[in-house]
């Protein structure tokens, strides 16, 4: 007996969400595979959770490979300017790869120090995760210390100076 049709639509419960999110996900890779291994296709598969977290499947050992060679062929396809139109705009696209890029490496920095995404990372990565947080936290200590001690400076000299002002009205006061 086949199963009903299922609806598609969002999944309320964020639990059954991620289930199915992880179930799919992994049928969706074990496809990709089995495509590229019936068919010789060259394939990229990359996958966003809702927590921008990446998943990624590919038949070479470069997904960069295969996205140029889309963009090549999307690119050829549409094509309708001169070789100058079509460098300059190679060139800012391959800029734009390299700054999504960074952007991501960035985003996935700053999930890392803010104590999430930890699962993947090894001890090495997580390692070198601890000593960077420490050297901050030893730079924002020592900024810390500098803004306290200026301060401390500060009000030390407003003591001088109300000590001077107040000798001044002791003065004044003996002399009336």
């Amino acid at each position: 007996m086949g199963r009903g049709r299922v609806i598609v639509e969002r999944i309320e419960n964020k639990m059954s969400r991620q289930v199915t999110f992880s179930k799919r996900r992994s049928g969706l890779l074990k496809k990709a595979f089995e495509l590229s291994v019936l068919c010789d296709a060259e394939i990229a598969l990359i996958i966003f959770s809702n927590r921008g977290k990446l998943f990624q499947f590919t038949t070479c050992h470069d997904i960069n490979k295969i996205i140029e060679k889309y963009r090549q062929c999307c690119f050829n396809m549409s094509q309708t300017g001169d070789s100058v139109e079509h460098q300059s705009s190679q060139k800012l696209y391959e800029e734009l790869l390299k700054l999504r890029a960074k952007h991501e490496s960035l985003e996935k920095t700053q999930r890392n120090f803010e104590g999430e995404d930890l699962g993947p990372l090894s001890m090495n990565e997580l390692q070198s995760l601890e000593k960077q947080i420490d050297r901050t936290l030893s730079q924002a200590r020592q900024h810390h210390m500098k803004k306290l001690i200026a301060r401390i400076d500060e009000l030390r000299q407003q003591v001088q100076n109300l000590e001077g002002v107040n000798k001044q009205l002791e003065a004044k006061l003996v002399w009336v």
